[in-house]
């Protein structure tokens, strides 16, 4: 307690904060399926996007990604 205040000891220190608020799954899904979806592509990049597999011409991507793809654990020479 606050001896030289007690209106101030007195107060809540976050009104209207006493249960934590429900977030709808509705609201939540889209953001988690687009997410999803970007880190897919991003795993794409980083671990096959080179050789058979690849889909655009050149090894631009492979060099830009390549520290990535070994700090990630896929060989790629």
């Amino acid at each position: 307690m606050n001896a030289s205040n007690p209106a101030l000891s007195a107060a809540p220190l976050a009104p209207g904060l006493d249960a934590p608020v429900p977030l709808p799954v509705r609201e939540v899904l889209p953001w988690a399926i687009f997410i999803g979806l970007i880190m897919l592509i991003a795993i794409y990049f980083v671990g096959a996007e080179q050789g058979a597999t690849s889909i655009f011409l050149g090894m631009y991507i492979h060099e830009f990604v390549h520290d990535g793809r070994h700090l990630l654990g896929f060989p790629c020479h």
